[in-house]
């Protein structure tokens, strides 16, 4: 997959930072620092916390559209305002999917132009590819804002990671060696393209990227929760266990009876229970 500079704040092509957030929905393209478009959206939820804005990674082939990114944000909503987005390669957002590389990017400048839209408070929650950008994320902007000033606009106050690998290359059940296969082939990349709606870089990374498991031991001391399905068919629970044991205890872990994988697997309940975390941890 490709490389580059990851962590770096970007802006987006909207307004200037506001007092307060808007109260009506919005859609707007956003541009990351390595200048891929970005689709959008902003949902003001119906939330009693309007200071705090809930911003959703999907997992991989998913983009805003999906029914399950949907229902995932309006029940997020009614703790917070939400922002959804497509990563790159996914849905109308532009370039490749790197598949979870170089989308610390598309979520920075979705965390940034939540604070533009005047929220004080940011939480990101991630499914399965969007879990390890979530983490990988609060990692590269925890050190980026303990350099320099505080926080970034671009770094998160609470980080919820849902159905995420802890690891790299993982083939250790069916669903990920058919991951696999889509993302290595040329022929599965076709299928992704016309069959999934996502179009997947073709070269390798170099160099890889820090693993989430890497990553954990950097986002203290940003609120950290890690969800996962004790069902869950494409990452069985080592990686959650893996994943909370870097923390140092730092990371507060659920493991959910009978869930499967991401946002399909997530019901409301689970969700709604989510939100509340989130608005009781964000700042």
């Amino acid at each position: 997959m490709s490389s580059g500079p990851a962590g770096h704040v970007t802006r987006s092509s909207n307004s200037p930072h506001r007092e307060t957030a808007p109260r009506t929905p919005m859609r707007t393209f956003l541009r990351t620092v390595d200048g891929v478009t970005i689709d959008a959206a902003y949902d003001p939820g119906t939330g009693p916390s309007g200071d705090l804005a809930i911003v959703v990674a999907h997992g991989f082939t998913g983009d805003l559209e999906r029914p399950h990114v949907r229902r995932a944000a309006g029940v997020l909503g009614r703790n917070a305002a939400v922002v959804t987005f497509s990563f790159r390669g996914h849905g109308a957002s532009g370039g490749r999917s790197t598949v979870g590389d170089r989308e610390v990017h598309d979520l920075a400048a979705a965390v940034a132009w939540a604070r533009e839209l005047g929220h004080q408070r940011v939480a990101t929650v991630g499914f399965s590819m969007g879990g390890s950008v979530v983490l990988r994320h609060a990692a590269l902007h925890r050190v980026a804002g303990s350099e320099h000033e505080g926080r970034t606009e671009a770094q998160a106050d609470a980080v919820v990671s849902v159905s995420a690998p802890a690891r790299w290359y993982y083939r250790g059940t069916a669903p990920m060696r058919r991951v696999h296969w889509l993302v290595t082939r040329p022929v599965g990349r076709t299928v992704g393209r016309y069959g999934l709606r996502t179009r997947i870089q073709h070269r390798e990374w170099d160099p890889v990227p820090a693993s989430p498991v890497e990553s954990v031991p950097l986002i203290a001391p940003t609120p950290l929760l890690i969800v996962h399905g004790d069902q869950d068919g494409y990452f069985p629970v080592d990686h959650p266990r893996m994943l909370a044991e870097a923390s140092g205890d730092h990371a507060e872990l659920w493991l959910e009876h009978g869930m499967g994988h991401a946002e399909n697997a997530a019901d409301d309940e689970l969700l709604a229970r989510i939100g509340d975390w989130a608005a009781a941890h964000a700042g």
